[in-house]
């Protein structure tokens, strides 16, 4: 069984520096910001809040959503927004809750907003005698949250398995797409589901990564396979370009190569996966460390985590034709105390990309990077230093909102979790 990095102390750091545009191998010291502005933000989530979502809405707004443990016994999804020139979020609001949910520090609910003024929602629901039997639940609302459709599964009622790693995007003004990985064929093959600690069952068939729309009345009107190998526990991201969405995960080659794969949904048919670039990371489990991108008209960026030459490292690529092909990557995080996790935005035309940091002493960093569009000109902003350890700071989230980049991330105080937030203004 493999032995995760992210769950053991970290080895003495090699490199530590941060590329301002360099191949892969050879990263380069990024300048630290000397304007930039770091404000605490209070949230209106309560102590005991985890697993936080953070995105922004057609109409300029924010919306964050966690979880939060309901007493007694179950969990609770809440959500709450924040309007675009306001200085503070509006009450929270209850989207679902149940006691036979699947909470995990990785795979986690969103909430999202489409332009026709609908909220969408996903939580993970226990659907087996396994504790790898969960499913993914949908909901909608058409008047801001106060109320929302009956929950139903993305994917075939009693599939056994795992389904998960979900990413949303506007289909269309009333019509959501959403892609996730999926277990059904491994459930067929007689291999459920990862063990949950970042571990692929050798043998079998591989997870699927499948997507689908949605229209108005919450109906599903599509479903597709899109890549039939794929790593079992890592977050996928969409990006919606001139030529339609493209969806990045982390595929699973042959010979356990775990590199950053992409498709694109035109419409009507979905390319064919790709390699955003061939690192040829060569591992035997699911690093739990997905890739990220966003996307201008024809232009996408990705950025991803690989530890294809021995040591960990963030690399990052952009493509010109909308993901056809993509530019040789650039090195913007190398050295042992790169975790990953990562974020990416575009605003104010700036690439803005988070991620965690972890030292010797297994002390958390969260930080901010900004670049131009070339992934050039780096900014290097040093966001909070976190008490969590491990797992339990979750995947931070960060979104541009009112001029500024917004992170949200899980921290700790003493053993129970609680959502920080900072705003970040470069000057």
């Amino acid at each position: 069984m493999l032995t995760s990095r992210w769950s053991r102390p970290l080895l003495p750091v090699l490199l530590a520096a941060l590329s301002a545009c360099s191949p892969p191998g050879e990263p380069v010291p990024a300048a630290v910001a000397p304007s930039s502005v770091v404000d605490v933000v209070d949230l209106p989530s309560p102590p005991g809040a985890a697993q936080p979502d953070l995105v922004s809405t057609p109409d300029g707004a924010l919306l964050l959503s966690w979880i939060e443990p309901v007493d007694g016994a179950g969990h609770r999804l809440r959500f709450s927004r924040r309007p675009a020139g306001t200085e503070g979020w509006e009450s929270p609001r209850t989207i679902a809750e149940g006691d036979t949910w699947f909470v995990n520090w990785a795979d986690t609910p969103h909430v999202y907003a489409l332009p026709d003024g609908s909220l969408w929602a996903h939580w993970l629901r226990s659907t087996g005698p396994s504790r790898m039997d969960y499913g993914i639940d949908l909901v909608r609302s058409a008047d801001g949250g106060t109320t929302w459709s009956a929950p139903q599964l993305v994917h075939p009622s009693g599939t056994p398995g795992d389904h998960g790693f979900v990413t949303f995007w506007p289909q269309a003004r009333d019509r959501l797409g959403i892609a996730w990985l999926d277990s059904r064929q491994k459930a067929a093959s007689g291999h459920a589901g990862h063990d949950g600690g970042g571990h692929d069952h050798a043998g079998g068939a591989a997870m699927m990564l499948r997507a689908a729309t949605y229209d108005a009345q919450a109906k599903q009107v599509g479903e597709w396979s899109l890549d039939t190998s794929t790593c079992d526990c890592c977050t996928t991201s969409s990006a919606v370009t001139d030529r339609g969405v493209v969806v990045v995960y982390r595929g699973r080659g042959d010979g356990e190569i775990r590199d950053t794969r992409i498709v694109r949904f035109d419409g009507q048919r979905w390319t064919s996966p790709r390699d955003v670039h061939a690192d040829g990371w060569k591992i035997a489990g699911c690093p739990v460390n997905g890739p990220v991108a966003v996307a201008d008209g024809a232009t996408v960026w990705v950025a991803w985590y690989t530890e294809a030459g021995g040591v960990p490292e963030l690399r990052a690529a952009r493509s010109d034709d909308a993901g056809d092909t993509f530019g040789a990557p650039v090195t913007l995080a190398k050295g042992m105390q790169v975790l990953g996790r990562l974020g990416l935005v575009h605003g104010d035309g700036h690439l803005l990309v988070s991620w965690l940091e972890q030292a010797q002493d297994e002390r958390q960093t969260l930080v901010l990077a900004r670049y131009d569009h070339a992934w050039a000109g780096a900014q290097r902003v040093d966001v909070a230093t976190l008490s969590a350890r491990g797992r339990a700071s979750g995947i931070p989230r960060l979104q541009w909102h009112d001029d500024a980049a917004w992170l949200v991330w899980t921290d700790v105080a003493g053993e129970r979790p609680r959502l920080q937030s900072a705003r970040v203004v470069f000057r």
